[in-house]
């Protein structure tokens, strides 16, 4: 997989904000502040990665960041409108002429497995969410563990912290089991 990338590695956005598979993001990026990073992202069809940045540090666990549309700012910001596609794990960053870039491990995708019935609670609290935000899902969505687990880890109110610790977590299980603990 590592030839899809740049040979210098996938270059990384350190970010305020938490991006999860599947999720939207909007950025706003300075093409004199951000220009390398978006020269990188156009040589790797508009794919980059978000990590965040917090107390002075990196998170070694982030999302690979797709571009689906863009926009210019009247003060020349570049609007990105990107989705969230696959966990990485950040193995080595390098920080040169303005860019962050790492070598990268991909995590195992989430496996398609219906949801459990301990919990059922979670697509109730989704859907009530979703409805209230004018946004609606299928039945085969809520029934998808991972879909209900990342879409919730996107819409709940949670910290930076709380967001990074399940968007760490490996399990689709343990991730539901810790949005239960959450809720409670």
């Amino acid at each position: 997989m590592g030839s899809e990338l740049s040979p210098h590695g996938m270059p990384i956005l350190p970010h305020d904000a938490v991006l999860v598979p599947g999720s939207t993001m909007t950025l706003r990026l300075l093409p004199s502040l951000h220009g390398a990073l978006l020269r990188e992202a156009g040589r790797n069809d508009g794919r980059f990665g978000i990590c965040v940045f917090a107390d002075q540090a990196m998170a070694d666990v982030g999302v690979e960041a797709c571009i689906d549309d863009f926009s210019t700012a009247p003060d020349g910001a570049l609007m990105l409108r990107v989705r969230g596609r696959r966990r990485f794990r950040v193995r080595q960053t390098l920080i040169a002429d303005g860019l962050s870039t790492a070598a990268v491990d991909w995590c195992e995708p989430d496996f398609d497995e219906l949801l459990r019935p301990e919990h059922a609670l979670l697509a109730v609290v989704l859907e009530r969410i979703l409805a209230q935000a004018g946004a609606d899902a299928t039945a085969a969505q809520l029934d998808d563990s991972a879909w209900v687990g990342w879409r919730l880890v996107e819409w709940l109110p949670l910290s930076i912290k709380q967001r990074q610790a399940l968007l760490q977590e490996d399990d689709t299980f343990a991730r539901l089991d810790r949005l239960l603990l959450l809720l409670s």
